[in-house]
């Protein structure tokens, strides 16, 4: 049986190095929803120089897009979506702090590469459970691009947010050794 980890954000390389494929993990802290609209907006951003809408070091990106609330709501149905639309800005990010991605579906040798160079992991959540992850949100912000719509940033206060270790630091991926399986 797997162990399940408690990870805070912001994370440091030395809470990773623990971490096999498989393991579930609680997420506990501050996370960014962002998917293709925002990343690419955001490495322009960087490219020109300007400061970014939060601190990339040790952060966590979820690529998601929140559908709207119900009233009464903090924030509405929260599932993650396919990661490898990211694949291409994701060892952009990865070189620059962030330690962990959280999505669904495999990632691109690309990825898996930058994963094990720049010391990240990718974390899966379960897209079938979208309503049910919101009740881990505790608070959300607009941040950046509100234009985007539902692909704005967003910084997500979330608490034992459930996720499994998709791809270790080390070169491990659960997607491969599931199709192996």
């Amino acid at each position: 049986m797997m162990k399940t980890w408690r990870l805070k954000t912001p994370i440091k390389e030395r809470h990773l190095e623990k971490l096999k494929v498989g393991n579930k993990i609680l997420l506990s802290g501050v996370i960014f929803t962002a998917r293709d609209s925002a990343h690419k907006l955001l490495k322009k951003q960087i490219e020109e120089g300007k400061k970014t809408p939060f601190d990339l070091k040790g952060s966590v990106i979820y690529y998601a897009g929140p559908t709207p609330p119900k009233p009464g709501y903090l924030i509405g149905s929260i599932g993650p979506t396919t990661s490898y639309r990211m694949d291409k800005y994701a060892p952009f990010f990865y070189s620059l702090g962030v330690k962990a991605t959280i999505g669904k579906g495999s990632r691109s040798e690309e990825v898996m590469l930058a994963l094990k160079k720049y010391k990240a992991v990718y974390l899966s959540a379960v897209g079938g459970i979208a309503a049910l992850l919101a009740k881990h949100v505790k608070k959300a912000e607009i941040i950046a691009y509100q234009e985007l719509g539902t692909e704005a940033i967003r910084k997500l206060w979330v608490e034992d947010f459930p996720c499994i270790v998709a791809n270790d630091i080390y070169g491990n991926d659960l997607y491969k050794r599931v199709k192996e399986f």
